[in-house]
């Protein structure tokens, strides 16, 4: 398992991904983050993919057709993108350029592919694996969504698989045995990155 200490940085800039296998719990561990340390800037992700119930446009996601999200990519304002499960998500990259330079701690929220792209992207980042307390757990949750069809299930458990042996790539790992107690490793880690960079 990587080491669990925060690495020294020269930047002023603290990017932070929060990164792991489909079904970990990223989203609930980001969103729960905004309520209780606002102050940290979280992206907002382009997708091509169609709203869920309830999803609100520039809140959730931002929500574009293929075409306008293959121009993005041709345009270079994406910091990465990928394509999941047949439809396109993407990291506006001005709006976290604009964070950075403003000395704000940022964290994306990305699958184990934009991870790595970050990664390349920006080396000084500090990349987060969010694991699972099991595999077992991992299988409950994926399932007890209920908002994808069991053959989506079966290709996101079969990349699970790939994503967790993505684990060594990171700097730090964290177990999701409870959103609260994440919460409050991820804050102590990005403020001390924060206070690290200045």
């Amino acid at each position: 398992m990587p080491a669990t200490t925060v690495p020294a940085t020269t930047v002023p800039a603290t990017l932070t991904v929060l990164s792991g296998p489909s079904g970990v719990g990223k989203g609930t561990v980001a969103a729960r983050l905004k309520q209780v340390c606002p102050q940290i800037w979280q992206s907002v992700s382009v997708t091509t993919r169609a709203p869920r119930p309830g999803e609100i446009d520039g809140q959730d996601y931002f929500f574009a057709s293929h075409d306008q999200f293959q121009q993005m990519v041709a345009d270079g304002e994406l910091l990465e993108w990928a394509e999941n499960y047949g439809n396109l998500y993407g990291t506006k990259r001005s709006p976290v350029r604009e964070r950075l330079d403003a000395g704000d701690p940022v964290l994306l929220e990305l699958d184990v592919k934009g991870a790595r792209q970050v990664r390349a992207a920006v080396p000084e980042s500090l990349l987060i694996f969010l694991a699972p307390p099991s595999w077992d757990e991992l299988v409950r949750r994926l399932t007890a969504r209920g908002t994808e069809s069991p053959e989506v299930i079966s290709r996101r458990l079969e990349a699970a698989r790939d994503e967790l042996a993505a684990e060594r790539e990171f700097d730090i790992t964290l177990v999701n045995t409870s959103v609260e107690d994440v919460c409050g490793q991820l804050v102590g880690l990005l403020l001390a990155q924060q206070a690290s960079a200045w």
